[in-house]
């Protein structure tokens, strides 16, 4: 249904008493009660000078016209009073009770409902054009915003449809047919099961239930056969035509593969760490049994030793064992670049935080404006970074007091970054950093790994006491220094289970 302004015709529009009607509204308010109060006493004074049965008094009408567009309802009643007092007082008629008192009644109404008729005629005209201003303003701002939305999804990198309660594509963007590899235009209609097989299993919407607002991972196919794996955020609304449902997608098979990767990487990572320390204790028995070696070829002669196959046997053997103990973590540096400290502790602080509140431990992180970069594998880092968190989150679990400080530190030469907690400490400094601790969890590799993993690329960790708890110090070298090519000499990349014999302990 159309709405607008009530206005006359043209024709009506052009009529002279249209356009009296119009002159006579025209105006402020008190104009139109002025020209009011003028014509009743233009049509009293010609009531009056008239002589003879000739009833003027209808002239009133007009003025209650007027009065009825600018006053209210009481105050269109006092003026019909007036209007018909005035009729009463210069008729010609004789008054009385039995005739006069109706006929005061039918001239009293009809002035009232004169003046009512054009009160309500104008308000519901002012009404309707207000109503017609907020509907145009909100079909105006509808408009807006669905071009706005239209621009959203169709300029969305992620996919976006929507469809029926049997699974038909209603609506999709550009991103979703390149998704779905369909020529563009051609996803209207089509089976979204076909694309996803998972939403088929979503229930329809019904009004006796919730809409459903979730989110999903499932197995997306392509038009080509090709599989991936889709992130789905989807939400079901009811229409007058039925249930429908909207979905937003993304392939995330890039995500999982790095993930993946991620995963082998320090799975390889941390077995070549193991690795290293077996080989360390292979070196030290090698050298035991080469020496005993040398000494059987010194003090046998040239003749036994070739006729001896034992011999030969024993010195094949320790040539062996050597080449597997000459493995170490050299690869690990291979792995390193230049890391943004600053933003990787933003990214540890999401992964642990939740967490930490979880367990009543408060985080506190504190990093130095202006941080430099610092030369890591940034896998490595975070892996390093978590295990001492753990660590913390366990010498905490009986403390009245749990609180984390992480505070990152630069200078010319290193950067610092410390875990302090204010746990129970740690009984035996000594034995940190050593495998296969009798009294640890697991198997006791966590700081032998998280020390390992920073020497891989050039840094170190530390342990120093503190009075209410415990500091591991992170020390890692400056993208600009560590950047620079090591000898080879240099063995940056060992792993020694036994710090003690490479490195001087931290007084405890």
């Amino acid at each position: 249904m159309k709405t607008g302004t009530l206005r006359p015709s043209p024709e009506r529009e052009n009529s002279p008493r249209t356009f009296m009607l119009s002159f006579l509204l025209r105006g402020s308010r008190t104009g139109v009660l002025i020209r009011a109060a003028i014509m009743i006493v233009l049509i009293a004074a010609l009531d009056w000078r008239v002589e003879g049965n000739i009833p003027l008094g209808f002239l009133y009408l007009f003025p209650m016209l007027l009065l009825g567009s600018a006053l209210t309802r009481w105050q269109i009643a006092a003026g019909a009073g007036v209007c018909t007092v005035l009729t009463e007082l210069f008729d010609s008629f004789e008054w009385h009770p039995e005739a006069g008192i109706p006929r005061d009644i039918l001239i009293f109404a009809a002035f009232f409902c004169m003046g009512l008729f054009v009160y309500e005629v104008l308000r519901s005209r002012q009404t309707e054009r207000l109503n017609t201003a907020r509907i145009e303003k909100e079909v105006l701002a509808r408009s807006e915003a669905e071009e706005q939305l239209k621009v959203l999804v169709e300029s969305s990198p992620a996919a976006v449809f929507t469809a029926d309660s049997g699974g038909f594509v209603l609506l999709a963007n550009e991103a979703a047919h390149r998704l779905f590899t369909v020529p563009l235009g051609t996803l209207v209609g089509r089976p979204i099961r076909d694309f996803l097989p998972s939403l088929a299993n979503v229930r329809s919407h019904d009004e006796k239930q919730s809409a459903w607002r979730t989110a999903m991972q499932c197995r997306g196919r392509r038009l080509n056969g090709e599989v991936f794996l889709a992130d789905v955020w989807f939400s079901t609304y009811p229409t007058t035509a039925g249930s429908r449902f909207a979905a937003m997608v993304v392939d995330v098979s890039e995500d999982l593969r790095n993930r993946e990767e991620s995963s082998l990487h320090q799975l390889l990572a941390g077995s070549r760490i193991l690795v290293g320390a077996v080989s360390h204790e292979i070196r030290n028995v090698c050298g035991a049994i080469a020496m005993a070696h040398t000494n059987l070829a010194r003090s046998a002669s040239p003749i036994n030793q070739s006729s001896n196959k034992d011999f030969q046997a024993l010195g094949n053997l320790i040539a062996a064992l050597e080449k597997i103990a000459a493995m170490d973590l050299r690869q690990m540096a291979d792995q390193a670049s230049s890391v943004d400290l600053a933003s990787l502790l933003e990214e540890f602080r999401i992964v642990v935080e939740s967490s930490l509140e979880d367990r009543d431990i408060v985080l506190n992180v504190e990093v130095e404006p202006g941080l430099a970069a610092v030369w890591a594998d940034r896998q490595s880092l975070l892996q390093v970074f978590l295990n001492l968190t753990k660590n913390s989150e366990r010498a905490m679990l009986d403390s009245p007091r749990r609180r984390l400080t992480i505070a990152a530190r630069s200078d010319t030469h290193h950067t610092t970054v410390r875990f302090k907690d204010t746990g129970c400490g740690v009984a035996h400094p000594d034995r940190l950093f050593r495998p296969f601790q009798q009294q640890a969890e697991a198997t006791g590799l966590g700081l032998y790994l998280s020390r390992a993993f920073m020497r891989s690329f050039r840094g170190d960790l530390r342990y120093e006491p503190e009075p209410d708890g415990s500091s591991f110090i992170v020390e890692l070298s400056p993208a600009v220094i560590a950047a620079v090519p090591q000898s080879p000499d240099v063995p940056y990349a060992h792993a020694d289970p036994d710090p003690s014999r490479r490195r001087p302990q931290p007084v405890s």
